[in-house]
């Protein structure tokens, strides 16, 4: 049983959390900037409340954070009231956020500065995944913090790899995310054509799944998606945040995602539809309209 802080409990962070205290058994502190959330998982979970980062961060071997963006994560590191403030020597922290790598190379210089470890490790799997305890987790940090932090991460996960030093986690979740944004809107063409053309879609995809076009995506959101219904996973508001960053590193490294930046307009009008929170399958929902 290791000593645990979880900072953010979202949708993600909120189960996350719950496994490691009862898949785990460790000793779970939470903290979240809207302390009713806080007070709800203790009292489903048990385990203890902090009322700042630095405090749930005290005397831990292990303190996890899963927030919203890049500000938010340096607000419970760096801030006044940070974890770094109080993080021990030889302690880890991991950092399930999706963010930019810029961030996790700059906290991962200040935890080495301060005696402690930084891994970047966002997750994949959707909300789904975090309920279930089967994400993956994409880590970027030295060798012997992973081998320190994985037996604790395997709470809430069925794949973890370390990709390389600070920032690859954050990189291979972008590639994720590119990867994603095409096979949706794929999908969504795909879909939206079937029906045009007065297809049976439970037919075509029974048969065309199990072939090359087979994806997660297909046979997750096929259905949901043919329903015209589109609150089943992670939200169009995350996902532009998430392609942003993409975006952003690709214009750093040279990268050329013409396909990404199309599929993140694609989604801006899913938003102006008033879609913001509809799950990213609503792709289809634009070319209905």
């Amino acid at each position: 049983m290791a000593s645990v802080a979880f900072l953010g409990l979202g949708v993600m962070g909120y189960p996350m959390a719950g496994h490691l205290k009862n898949k785990g058994g460790h000793d779970v502190t939470v903290y979240n900037r809207t302390k009713a959330k806080a007070e709800q998982w203790i009292g489903q979970h048990g385990g203890n409340l902090a009322v700042t980062p630095a405090q749930a961060a005290e005397g831990k071997d292990f303190v996890f954070s899963c927030v919203g963006n890049d500000d938010d994560l340096r607000s419970v590191t760096t801030g006044p009231e940070g974890a770094f403030k109080s993080m021990k020597k030889g302690s880890v922290f991991i950092d399930n956020t999706t963010a930019s790598a810029e961030v996790a190379r700059e906290l991962a210089a200040a935890a080495q500065a301060g005696g402690f470890s930084f891994l970047d490790a966002p997750v994949s799997g959707g909300q789904a995944g975090a309920e279930n305890g089967v994400l993956t987790v994409m880590v970027g940090g030295e060798q012997d913090a992973f081998d320190k932090a994985k037996p604790v991460i395997d709470a809430f996960a069925r794949m973890i790899g370390l990709m390389g030093p600070a920032g690859a986690g954050q990189l291979t979740k972008m590639i994720n995310q590119i990867t994603i944004a095409g096979l949706v809107q794929g999908l969504a063409e795909g879909i939206h054509f079937g029906k045009q053309a007065g297809l049976d879609i439970e037919k075509v995809i029974e048969v065309i799944s199990k072939g090359a076009a087979g994806s997660w995506q297909m046979e997750n959101r096929h259905k949901t998606m043919n329903a015209g219904k589109y609150d089943f996973g992670f939200a169009v508001d995350w996902m532009r945040k998430d392609l942003g960053i993409c975006l952003a590193e690709a214009d750093r490294n040279g990268a050329r995602l013409p396909v990404t930046a199309l599929v993140d307009q694609f989604y801006k009008d899913v938003q102006a539809m008033g879609g913001k929170r509809w799950d990213t399958s609503s792709l289809l929902a634009r070319l209905e309209k």
